[in-house]
């Protein structure tokens, strides 16, 4: 098993590019990064082969699925295997647990194409496990320090320049907050917890002991922190960051409405993107009304509908700062004071963007 591990850890540190023969279902539901999914069976002839196996066995779901994939749908997939070998003659391939689809795929490619390719021994399951792992070592054996802030702060942007940071927002694809998706889906929930485990077993290798990560709640849009990281976090120490009124104001204007309605451009066109950009603004508000109440809901959607008009119509998103200003200083930033005083013992600096990451840096190096 600890060969297996190195191995593991191998894979992951090198960016190794894998093939995944599980069904797209199973894929779906969660992968790794630089893989690709070439399956073995499409998702029906997969729950044709389980139904057979639990009535009448594994040799009967074997004849099965050689009779579902055979001829010219086999003679293809096979050449796609074979395409992905050859341009990747480092790479693995695995199933769910490293055995018989693994293996079936291996022998078809010796056979049928001539190339010997290697499977990852325990497949995903097992590499799975090595994630899950490599977090729960890194919660129990390495210090952590929260950067916490008002709306509109730079958070985020502190934890950009900061070499041992952990972004869960980046890999949640998601800001965070009521207003937090992006025009581009997030990840699975599997996908994410990958994603951050591999970005800790990289920058551990590279000598990190000492994370820096946002000060977030157990929920980044639809993804989840993993259990044990988010129990720590309640007691890990905080930095507290600063900056004016004026200067968040500005910051969620260009984050959350010019920046936010270019990417929804990008993603759904010239003609559609910005109708699909104030329909998430516009949504985003609607989903605290119970928070915010009717009457200032009400105010602030009419502020919000005139800004948007103007916007379409002339390209000036002047007028958005309205509803900002109405919402950092009428919602957000009461709550914020709030979690602010409810945490203030484990508060050990305060400051300015680079004064936070001058402090930071200071401290991931004493």
């Amino acid at each position: 098993m600890r060969d297996n591990t190195r191995h593991y850890r191998e894979l992951f540190l090198g960016d190794v590019k894998m093939m995944d023969v599980r069904a797209p279902v199973e894929f779906d539901k969660g992968a790794f990064p630089n893989v690709i999914n070439l399956p073995l069976m499409n998702d029906s002839e997969r729950q044709k082969v389980g139904t057979c196996y639990k009535q009448n066995g594994q040799q009967a779901a074997i004849a099965l699925g050689h009779e579902l994939v055979m001829g010219k749908l086999k003679a293809a997939r096979i050449e796609a295997w074979a395409n992905f070998a050859r341009a990747n003659p480092e790479g693995y391939l695995y199933c769910f647990r490293g055995g018989l689809r693994s293996q079936i795929t291996q022998q078809w490619l010796k056979t049928e194409a001539g190339i010997e390719y290697p499977r990852v021994v325990g497949g995903y399951k097992a590499m799975r496990g090595f994630l899950f792992d490599t977090t729960r070592a890194a919660v129990e054996e390495c210090q952590f320090v929260l950067v916490g802030g008002l709306t509109g702060t730079g958070k985020t942007e502190v934890i950009a320049q900061l070499a041992n940071s952990l972004d869960l927002e980046g890999h949640a694809n998601h800001r965070g907050s009521a207003f937090g998706r992006r025009a581009t889906p997030q990840p699975a929930q599997i996908d994410f917890e990958n994603r951050l485990a591999i970005d800790i077993l990289k920058k551990r290798h590279a000598g990190t002991e000492q994370f820096v990560l946002e000060d977030e709640g157990r929920i980044v849009g639809s993804c989840s922190v993993p259990l044990e990281l988010y129990q720590g976090m309640q007691h890990y120490p905080l930095v507290w960051l600063e900056d004016s009124f004026e200067q968040r104001v500005e910051r969620i204007l260009k984050d959350y409405v010019v920046n936010l309605c270019a990417d929804h451009v990008q993603v759904v066109g010239e003609e559609g993107g910005f109708e699909s950009f104030a329909a998430y603004l516009r949504k985003s508000l609607s989903g605290i009304v119970k928070r915010l109440g009717g009457e200032r809901y009400q105010r602030l959607a009419a502020i919000m509908d005139e800004a948007l008009e103007e916007q379409k119509r002339s390209g000036a998103v002047d007028l958005h700062r309205g509803w900002i200003e109405g919402l950092l200083g009428e919602y957000y930033d009461p709550m914020y004071a709030f979690q602010r005083e409810s945490k203030g013992e484990r508060v050990e600096f305060r400051g300015t963007q680079d004064e936070v990451v001058e402090y930071l840096r200071f401290r991931a190096e004493r």
